[in-house]
């Protein structure tokens, strides 16, 4: 019998033993970079995951070495049994996690508890409420914070993920950081990435660069402490000295962290994208309802892996343009 491999590697040498798995492309909010002003087209429960077969396909990444899976979506913790799945997978031997925008996360403190989570990234793209509102086209800014408080209360890691977009939000980086000054909150500051239909434009994206420059004019460079990176980690992080929390910045765009890509993306739907702007995608879930076996699948999609950003040397406006993509709520983030 030929052995099983222990590790999902690419033909770059990179361990990949971390799974994101998408529970749902439905969200209780819209923002604009993720999903497209029409929506995405509703399609027929069938197409998606069942909870038994998303904990199934899950077990066999982590025969495969996974050693971390993170829950997302859409918005994970709308999707129907995510309370199975939560307390399922929260019984394998991994660290589990989730990104959620928390509107609901309060219903779900003790079964996460129960699971073992631990810390939980929350996306929350401004701290005024007017503003927040318009980005998510939705009214939730006051229970979101709230929910956020109460994470907090129940000794969470909190990460808050903000997506900054220039002329939008990028003068609130300094109230961001005075919150991790005064609050034990991580944020992590995202640069606009291009998807299906969030209208992305080179302009509209603050770099990595000018957003530490913002930071350190307002605070002082000696007020400021690096943190050491840890492996495969995507924020280059930092803390205001004696502050309780950090912030970091995730520079997808102008300075991508593929040499240490550890990641593998499993959308509601069932197919792996071995990178989040690859074109190329790997159906799991059809092969698995056939009884076929998917480790091969598995192995080979992530050997084909590109270098970097999916095999795209850089981003402009007019490569973007040929980008054949997914929005981002129907990828998971």
């Amino acid at each position: 019998m030929e052995a099983v491999p222990q590790n999902i590697v690419d033909k770059f040498g990179r361990v990949h033993d971390y799974l994101r798995i998408s529970l749902t492309e439905r969200c209780n909010l819209r923002c604009f970079y993720c999903m497209p002003e029409e929506g995405v087209a509703l399609r027929e429960r069938s197409v998606f995951m069942t909870a038994e077969e998303l904990v199934a396909i899950a077990k066999t990444f982590v025969s495969l070495g996974v050693k971390k899976i993170r829950l997302t979506g859409g918005e994970p913790l709308i999707k129907k049994n995510a309370e199975i799945i939560i307390r399922e997978l929260g019984k394998l031997p991994i660290e589990l996690t989730i990104t959620t925008n928390a509107v609901v996360v309060d219903r779900y403190i003790d079964v996460m508890k129960e699971a073992g989570i631990k810390s939980i990234n929350v996306s929350l793209d401004s701290l005024k409420e007017e503003r927040f509102n318009d980005i998510s086209r939705r009214n939730y800014f006051s229970k979101i914070v709230s929910n956020i408080e109460l994470l907090l209360k129940n000794d969470f890691i909190v990460k808050v993920n903000a997506v900054i977009i220039r002329d939008v939000n990028d003068s609130e980086l300094v109230d961001f950081v005075q919150w991790s000054k005064d609050k034990p909150v991580h944020v992590r500051f995202i640069e606009f990435m291009p998807f299906d239909g969030n209208n992305w434009d080179w302009d509209k994206k603050v770099s990595y660069k000018e957003m530490l420059e913002d930071i350190y004019n307002h605070f002082g460079e000696g007020e400021i402490q690096k943190i050491e990176p840890k492996p495969n980690d995507t924020a280059r992080n930092f803390r205001i000295k004696g502050a309780p929390g950090t912030f970091g910045i995730i520079s997808t765009v102008t300075n991508p962290f593929c040499d240490t890509c550890n990641r593998i993306r499993l959308t509601a739907d069932g197919k792996i994208k071995n990178c989040l702007f690859s074109e190329d995608e790997t159906d799991l879930l059809t092969a698995y309802r056939k009884n076929q076996p998917i480790t091969p699948k598995i192995l080979d999609a992530i050997n084909a892996k590109h270098k970097e950003l999916g095999g795209h040397e850089k981003f402009t406006n007019e490569s973007v343009v040929l980008l054949k993509n997914r929005s981002m709520i129907t990828i998971g983030g």
